[in-house]
């Protein structure tokens, strides 16, 4: 028994002694290769500086130049007097000192992960002259080399993850920043955002920024963690009215704020085509200024967002659960984007009830002039489902639905729509300039009454501008739809899908500046009108009828029918009629419809023929007596307004712009006459008619 132990002592001993040679040699194996490294290692350096050198150069044409560079310590390198130049431009970058130092593991595995940072009496200048500056290698393409790897095959998921690892890879957990200044120049002057001091200590910063020597201060406050990949700021301004330095004069925007924070708190990787990021944002009295947005500076006191995305091999989605705020007004919306089989944009809106009041005291202050001071009462809920192929438009599915049956409107703001029942002042506008007030009302003697208007002249406004005019209440869903169609095929804004309700409210309580924020104060003024009920459909209409313009300071139909046609409203015709509602889209175009007879030219029949037709098929004829094409021949233009005769044979081309514009305006009446058809009588009359 004693031999046995003594042969298994034996036997772990030199187990043990096995053990403590083989971690020996590693250990040997890595010193050698240390000690190796550290002969050789000043020439790998020369290389890395000289391949970066080219590469600056033949990518984005920089001049790199290095006074000295030498190791100060095991993974420092120390880089004296740093100068970037680009190509025939100023000097981008200077730095007196700039060490960096990365960590040796990743290393070893091929990636470049930074350990520290210390930079030390830097100048980074960036300067617009005319039409160059000394940062447009930013923004040039770079020609494609054909070594590099096809990244057209990665999933979604994959380009995220890469970019993140990439961002945090080149995050230190420790920096120094002493005397940093970062300048933008242009023939307007300059700005300069200065650091005197920064700090990164193993990922906690606090950090104050200066604007043009002491003319505003930001603090940069919060942590971030390369390793786990997340990260936190709050920034926040001492002086409350302190603008964002270089954004307005680089694109006109204004932006002021008392505190901003944001933080990814998790990135959560499910396989390779999987991942998850969670984090958030928030403002405080955040201000927001720009000519696309409002006249008017938006005020936001507080808002917030949390939630994250989620990506997939080919789709980027809000993750469930993802909450905006602001104010007590919350709602989770859902947003999907899907690049493979089809490009698929999803979009979805689900409110649950809420308080109304308390979705319009979110609504940022500035932003909807006309609707502050509202006051509500009563729950809504609202429910939106759209969804479209980028590629294929027309398959668009779109539903729009709210539960307004309890709201009430206790008082109105700035818009006091009640008061459209009564006589008011409106003000007639040429663009952006005001050419008249109008009084709509029995004081003015062309104000005309709803009953004293044709009956063939409201029949063809409405069928033209808003056949449903007395069905829906103030939205038409088809029109939407059609003009959310049109305007995805011709990449920009073609086509609006304005109701007479909504034409009302953009014309007497709107301003003239085309913003992006107008037309949802319009559509928001038009839901409320329409759902408090509060002005009936006829008022609306004889509103409409004598504010509208027909021509060049041509407003109302009396003026109308006076001006082409010495005409009472009362007295028109139903070719005199299709024709002033053919125009209504276009008024200042109305006189180029003649020719120097008086009569109307060609092209505009194609109007006559669409809605001559509806009104057969309607009905609204019956009791007509309606002349061959509707009239067309028949309208005739008072002589003083006639173009004049040409000279010699009478050529009757249009310009090439004349041309274009009208196959273009004919190819949307088009498709919008098919429609309208289908709707009205079914898929067979559209194909009968047809």
């Amino acid at each position: 028994m004693l031999k046995e132990r003594l042969n298994k002592l034996d036997f772990s001993f030199f187990k043990k002694k096995g053990f403590l040679i083989s971690v020996g040699a590693v250990l040997g194996i890595m010193l050698l290769v240390l000690i190796y490294g550290l002969t050789v290692r000043g020439k790998m350096l020369d290389q890395a500086v000289l391949k970066a050198k080219q590469k600056l150069k033949e990518d984005y044409q920089l001049d790199l130049r290095i006074g000295s560079y030498s190791f100060a310590g095991l993974t420092t390198v120390d880089f004296k007097k740093v100068r970037v130049l680009p190509d025939s431009a100023q000097q981008l970058a200077a730095m007196d000192d700039f060490k960096v130092s990365v960590q040796l593991f990743p290393l070893l595995s091929g990636k470049v992960k930074f350990g520290s940072i210390s930079m030390e009496n830097a100048d980074i200048t960036l300067v617009k002259e005319d039409s160059t500056s000394n940062y447009d290698f930013l923004f040039r393409k770079k020609e494609r080399d054909s070594t590099q790897t096809d990244t057209s095959s990665r999933s979604l998921a994959e380009t995220v993850d890469r970019l993140l690892q990439q961002v945090f890879l080149k995050v230190p957990n420790d920096m120094q920043l002493t005397n940093v200044n970062l300048s933008f120049q242009d023939s307007s002057g300059t700005q300069v955002v200065r650091i005197p001091t920064g700090e990164i200590d193993n990922g906690d910063y606090d950090v104050d920024v200066f604007l043009n020597d002491q003319e505003a201060k930001w603090n940069f406050k919060g942590e971030v963690n390369p390793d786990r990949q997340t990260i936190s700021v709050a920034i926040t301004s001492d002086n409350k009215a302190a603008e964002i330095p270089f954004i307005r004069r680089r694109f006109g925007l204004r932006v002021s704020f008392d505190e901003l924070s944001f933080r990814m708190d998790d990135v959560t990787r499910k396989g390779k085509d999987g991942l998850q990021v969670h984090g958030g944002w928030s403002a405080k009295n955040l201000q927001v200024k720009h000519r696309r947005l409002s006249e008017e500076q938006i005020s936001l006191p507080e808002g917030s967002a949390v939630g994250g995305f989620q990506i997939t091999e080919n789709t980027i989605e809000l993750l469930p659960g993802t909450k905006v705020q602001v104010k007590d007004f919350a709602f989770e919306p859902r947003l999907k984007y899907s690049r493979k089989p089809k490009k698929l944009l999803n979009l979805a809106v689900h409110t649950g009830r809420f308080k109304a009041q308390d979705f319009f005291d979110a609504i940022p202050k500035g932003l909807f002039d006309n609707l502050e001071g509202i006051e509500l009462e009563g729950e809504v809920q609202y429910d939106m489902d759209f969804e479209v192929d980028l590629d294929n438009p027309d398959a668009l599915k779109f539903s729009s639905k709210i539960d307004d049956a309890q709201l009430k409107v206790k008082k109105w703001g700035k818009a006091n729509i009640a008061a459209l029942n009564q006589p008011f002042v409106y003000e007639a506008y040429d663009d952006t300039t005001k050419l008249r007030d109008i009084i709509v009302g029995p004081e003015n003697p062309s104000y005309t009454p709803l009953n004293q208007v044709s009956s063939i002249l409201k029949k063809t406004v409405l069928n033209t501008e808003d056949p449903f005019f007395y069905k829906h209440k103030g939205f038409e869903l088809e029109a939407f739809q059609l003009s959310i169609v049109t305007n995805i095929k011709e990449k920009k804004f073609k086509r609006g899908a304005s109701t007479i309700s909504m034409q009302l409210i953009k014309n007497v309580y709107l301003n003239r500046n085309k913003t992006m924020m107008r037309k949802f104060e319009e559509i928001l003024l038009v839901w409320l009108m329409e759902q408090s009920g509060q002005v009936s459909k006829d008022r609306l209409l004889e509103i409409y009828l004598n504010v509208i313009e027909w021509g060049k300071n041509v407003y109302g139909i009396a003026e109308a029918g006076q001006y082409y046609f010495s005409k009472k409203p009362a007295d028109l015709t139903i070719g005199e009629s299709l024709f002033l509602s053919s125009i209504i889209p276009r008024p200042k175009t109305g006189l180029s419809s003649f020719d120097y007879t008086g009569q109307l030219k060609p092209w505009v029949l194609k109007h006559f023929n669409t809605y001559g037709y509806i009104m057969t098929k309607m009905g609204q004829l019956d009791n007509e007596e309606v002349p061959g094409n509707y009239g067309f021949y028949q309208v005739s233009l008072r002589e003083p307004l006639r173009p004049a005769r040409p000279k010699g044979l009478v050529d009757s081309m249009h310009t090439h712009d004349e041309i274009k514009e009208m196959a273009e305006e004919m190819d949307r009446e088009e498709r919008l006459r098919k429609t309208l058809i289908e709707r009205l009588f079914g898929p067979q009359e559209k194909k009968e008619e047809n």
